[in-house]
């Protein structure tokens, strides 16, 4: 959901700009959220699941910093304030924090496991009669 709005919002912010704008930077979280998508989906590993929870959790800190705070430019981010709720920014804040808590759990039960495969469970070996 993640990817999906913030590659759907991109050509919007497209004007605010500095070095890089904003609209470049959405492009680059929703590359960003599709790949550590893809690495769950491949090898649900403790450092994926840890790369998984920065990911989400950067993107949420950002926006919920943003929407708060008017930081101004920093360096050839431009100014990303916008202190108004939409939509979409409720929908993207939802998948964040959800993102960003199931990272959490799932490093959690993969790093309580000992590996990134479920476990198996030994069967007796059957003897021929």
């Amino acid at each position: 959901m993640d990817a999906y709005v913030h590659a759907d919002l991109a050509a919007n912010y497209d004007p605010i700009r500095q070095s890089i704008s904003q609209g470049d930077l959405f492009r680059i979280e929703a590359g960003v959220a599709s790949a550590a998508a893809l690495l769950i989906l491949l090898t649900a590993s403790r450092v994926v699941w840890a790369v998984v929870f920065l990911i989400a959790a950067s993107a949420l800190g950002a926006i919920l910093l943003y929407r708060y705070v008017n930081v101004g430019t920093l360096g050839p981010l431009p100014n990303m304030y916008e202190p108004i709720w939409f939509t979409k920014k409720v929908v993207t804040v939802v998948a964040e924090g959800v993102a960003t808590a199931t990272a959490l759990l799932g490093f959690a039960v993969v790093a309580a496991r000992g590996s990134s495969l479920p476990r198996r469970t030994s069967r007796p070996a059957s003897r021929p009669d």
